[in-house]
């Protein structure tokens, strides 16, 4: 359906904070927060390794899931971990959000239905995905991004 284009969420004191946008290879050496150890964000967690990968940066160990502001503080101010995020993702305080470039890290989502259901419901939801997608630029792919290769694989037939 879209296309994300990807961030990094950074503790308001870190060494990159004051730059408007992040090279990848400018997080070597960081280790970088994206789920792990949360068996809900599996896919995110395996396209952060992907990501990378020969880039000099690392997952981050498992943290408490933060739920909510203050939580979230909490575990920010203990780990100082820098977090992969998408570019709108929600503020959070005493934290900068900063778009990674070079490449341009592009998170893909999907939708899914049951192979054969017919709702009017569903074909709502597509022909609506499918116009905004259009008129906004969804599938738009800036120069130089990158996509997970599951993802590029499933686009060509390469299963």
């Amino acid at each position: 359906v879209r296309y994300e284009a990807m961030a990094v969420l950074l503790p308001g004191d870190h060494r990159l904070a004051d730059r408007s946008e992040i090279a990848l290879d400018a997080l070597a050496g960081e280790s970088v927060y994206a789920g792990a150890g949360n068996p809900r964000t599996l896919e995110w967690t395996e396209l952060a390794r992907e990501l990378f990968a020969g880039h000099g940066v690392e997952v981050a160990a498992p943290a408490p899931m933060a739920v909510g502001v203050a939580e979230f503080r909490r575990v920010m101010a203990k780990t100082a971990t820098p977090v992969l995020v998408v570019v709108d993702y929600a503020a959070m305080p005493d934290t900068v959000l900063r778009p990674l470039v070079a490449p341009v890290p592009l998170s893909p989502v999907s939708l899914v239905w049951r192979e054969g259901l017919r709702h009017p419901g569903l074909d709502a939801l597509l022909g609506a995905a499918g116009e905004l997608g259009a008129a906004q630029g969804w599938l738009e792919r800036p120069a130089g991004s990158w996509l997970p290769t599951t993802v590029t694989a499933s686009l060509y037939g390469n299963h």
